[in-house]
C-alpha cells in the first residue's frame, strides 16, 4: 500500500484519509510530482470515462468553447488515467477528452497513476461537484452509490465532500421523489429548494401537482411552502379520504334500491328510500319484512 502510495505522488495517502478531498490538491500533486518522462501522448481512442462518472449529461456549447481554446492554444494540463484492461480510464479530464475529440485531435498528453475502484469513484464525484457540472439529481444519486457501495454514513460522507450532514440528507431526500419531479430539477426547471418542499408531502398525486403548478405558474419556494401548510393539500386529503366511503355508500344503495325498486341515498349515518305514495311505501315496508300494527 506504501509503494503504491508513492507511486501515485507525495501526499496522496494524507489526501486520500483527510476527512475532506479537494480534486485540485489531488491534480496538483500528481503533476508536481510528474516527471517530464510521465507525461505521454495516449490515443484517445484508448480511454474509456471513469466508469463511476456520475455526471450523464454534459454541456454541448461548452465543450464546443473549451474544443476551440484546445485548437489555438493546445491542451495545457495533461489528463489524469490508470490502466485498465483495454486501455486506459480517465481519473480526472473527461471534459478535456472530449473537447479534444471534438477539436480533432487523436492523442492527448497523459499521467498514468493508479487508483483502486473507492478512489475512482470518490475522484469522479468530487471532479463534478467541486467544478459545478452536475445536476442536483446526478449528484445526489453519486452520494447514494458511494453511501451504498462502501458502507458509509451520511455524517462521513458530509465530512469527506465538505457539506453538511443536513445538505447530504436533502440531496438524498431528492431520488425518492417520483420520476417526473426529478426531471423538472435535473431539466432546472424547479430547484433543490423546492423539491425540498415537496419532498415532505406524503401523498405522490399532490407532489405532482404542485410541481407542475411549480413550472406553470412560477410559483417562489415561499409561495409553494404557503400552499403545502394550507387548507389546500388538507382539501385534497380530505377529499381522498372521502372516496372511499362514497364507493362504499353506492354499493349498499345498489343493493337497498334492487331490493326495494325505490330510489336510496346514504348520507351522513342515514338511509334515506323514496316512495310515491302510501300504497308504495306499503309494499316497501312489506319487502323488507316490517309490521306495522294500523291500529
Amino acid at each position: 500500500m506504501e509503494t503504491k502510495r508513492k507511486a501515485l505522488g507525495k501526499g496522496l495517502e494524507q489526501l486520500f484519509t483527510n476527512e475532506r478531498l479537494n480534486l485540485s490538491d489531488l491534480e496538483n500533486d500528481i503533476i508536481k510530482s510528474a516527471t517530464p518522462a510521465d507525461i505521454i501522448k495516449i490515443k484517445i481512442d484508448d480511454i474509456r470515462p471513469n466508469p463511476y462518472q456520475p455526471r450523464k449529461v454534459f454541456d454541448e456549447e461548452a465543450l464546443k468553447e473549451l474544443a476551440e481554446s484546445i485548437k489555438e492554444y493546445g491542451i495545457i494540463e495533461p489528463i489524469i488515467v490508470k490502466k485498465s484492461i483495454k486501455g486506459y480510464e480517465i481519473v480526472a479530464g473527461e471534459r478535456r477528452t472530449r473537447a479534444a475529440t471534438l477539436a480533432g485531435l487523436s492523442k492527448i498528453p497523459a499521467i498514468i497513476r493508479d487508483f483502486n475502484d473507492e478512489e475512482m469513484m470518490e475522484i469522479a464525484l468530487i471532479e463534478n461537484i467541486q467544478r459545478e457540472n452536475l445536476n442536483p439529481i446526478e449528484e445526489a444519486k453519486a452520494y447514494d452509490v458511494i453511501i451504498k457501495t462502501n458502507g458509509l454514513t451520511q455524517e462521513s460522507v458530509a465530512k469527506k465532500f465538505g457539506k453538511s450532514r443536513s445538505y447530504i440528507t436533502n440531496m438524498l431526500g431528492l431520488i425518492n421523489l417520483p420520476d417526473q419531479i426529478q426531471n423538472y430539477i435535473a431539466n432546472k426547471k424547479i430547484s433543490t429548494s423546492h423539491a425540498r418542499v415537496l419532498s415532505k408531502i406524503s401523498s405522490v398525486s399532490i407532489q405532482i401537482d404542485l410541481a407542475k403548478k411549480i413550472v406553470d405558474e412560477n410559483l417562489s419556494v415561499r409561495d409553494l411552502e404557503k400552499i403545502a401548510s394550507g387548507n389546500e393539500i388538507e382539501k385534497k386529503n380530505k377529499i381522498k379520504r372521502q372516496v372511499l366511503p362514497s364507493l362504499q355508500y353506492r354499493i349498499y344503495e345498489n343493493a337497498l334500491e334492487n331490493a326495494t325498486g325505490s330510489k336510496v341515498k346514504i348520507t351522513n349515518k342515514k338511509i334515506e328510500i323514496s316512495y310515491d305514495s302510501i300504497k308504495d311505501l306499503e309494499r316497501i315496508l312489506n319487502i323488507l319484512k316490517i309490521d306495522v300494527d294500523k291500529e
